[in-house]
């Protein structure tokens, strides 16, 4: 017993490793977000040019987008007969994102754990279906990156071509005969060790994990409600980019942006700003703020107005007015699970005169 309670205990560089890797990176992008800029311009711009109501707007949608991602989750979990209460599922996205704000990506464990032991369901079942939720917003993502790249493309090779250093840089690694070769090696090699290794822990791990994905997928294909799932994918993903299209029009020169430049620009940002939140962060501070300040650049030449202190002020209120929201939901969230704990584990009485 205890062997198997010490291999079970993660290891200190493990838990180093998830929780810590990602404080320091966000730590440390704010730390070079900050370095060189004038912040007293910072909050002067935010003060006298921001109109705080398309702001508010934007947050509106931001809500809207956590329940319409709750109604999807919720399509799947009745897939496996899992039947939660609507407010319930919309609490536990409250909550997610209000966790990974302290540690990043536990947020989707706790939604899982709550729901499974609130429902007495299988862990491994709601996992699986959570797992296939935030996979489906992976390709999600990269289809709208595949449309951003045609759609901007005359934009984002004028933006290289003002760039020489970056332009000769991406072309070189692009063209690199290596690179080439290199992908089909490490494809080959990665199989090879599974055939040759199938027992080793973390291959199988890995198998485990793309066998769940794989089941959560066929869920989706088999169950009812595909339609609406669909419907709901493309409802979510549309508040998550009119969220920073209504924010656009909160400063004069980002209105500006999208005047000159119309909403390819604002698909641009939002693009980068999807994949930053790959980046280990707590709740994405740090890695958002950067990819809406690159994005700006692209246009800053042709708006004077628009300088580094202006994009930081703009993705600097965007992140944290969101972030604020989330702390506030999260309050609300916790509050609301807590009685719900209680109401569901307070001791049925007896009626009197009967055992």
């Amino acid at each position: 017993m205890d062997k198997v309670s010490l291999h079970s205990r993660p290891s200190v560089w493990r838990i180093l490793l998830k929780y810590g890797v990602p404080l320091i990176v966000t730590i440390g992008l704010c730390y070079i977000l900050f370095t060189g800029v004038d912040v007293k311009e910072m909050m002067r711009i935010i003060r006298t040019d921001c109109n705080f109501a398309w702001i508010a707007a934007g947050l509106a949608l931001s809500i809207l987008s956590h329940v319409i991602r709750a109604l999807r989750w919720q399509i799947q979990l009745n897939a496996l007969d899992v039947r939660p209460p609507t407010a319930i599922i919309i609490l536990s996205i409250f909550g997610t994102y209000a966790v990974n704000l302290i540690l990043p990506r536990l947020g989707e464990l706790w939604r899982t754990g709550y729901i499974a032991e609130r429902q007495k369901a299988p862990f491994s079942t709601i996992f699986g279906s959570m797992i296939c939720d935030r996979l489906s917003d992976t390709i999600t993502v990269f289809l709208i990156l595949l449309l951003t790249l045609g759609v901007a493309h005359p934009q984002i090779m004028s933006y290289l071509q003002q760039n020489p250093e970056m332009y000769t840089r991406i072309t070189a690694i692009l063209s690199s005969p290596w690179l080439w070769l290199t992908l089909p090696v490490l494809v080959i090699a990665a199989v090879a060790v599974c055939r040759l290794y199938p027992d080793n822990r973390f291959i199988a791990g890995i198998k485990k994990l793309i066998a769940g994905i794989w089941q959560g997928f066929a869920v989706i294909a088999a169950m009812k409600g595909k339609v609406k799932w669909l419907i709901y994918t493309i409802l979510l993903w549309s508040c998550y980019f009119f969220q920073l299209y209504l924010a656009f029009f909160a400063f004069p020169a980002t209105a500006q942006v999208v005047t000159d430049y119309g909403i390819t620009a604002v698909l641009v940002c939002f693009v980068l700003s999807s994949i930053s939140m790959a980046v280990p962060s707590n709740g994405g501070i740090g890695p958002y703020q950067w990819a809406l300040m690159f994005g700006l650049s692209m246009y800053a030449s042709g708006i004077p107005a628009l300088t580094r202190e202006y994009a930081g002020s703009f993705a600097n209120l965007v992140m944290g007015c969101n972030t604020l929201l989330l702390i506030l939901l999260g309050i609300i969230t916790f509050i609301a699970v807590s009685i719900d704990k209680r109401r569901n584990n307070k001791p049925t009485t007896a009626p009197h005169g009967q055992s």
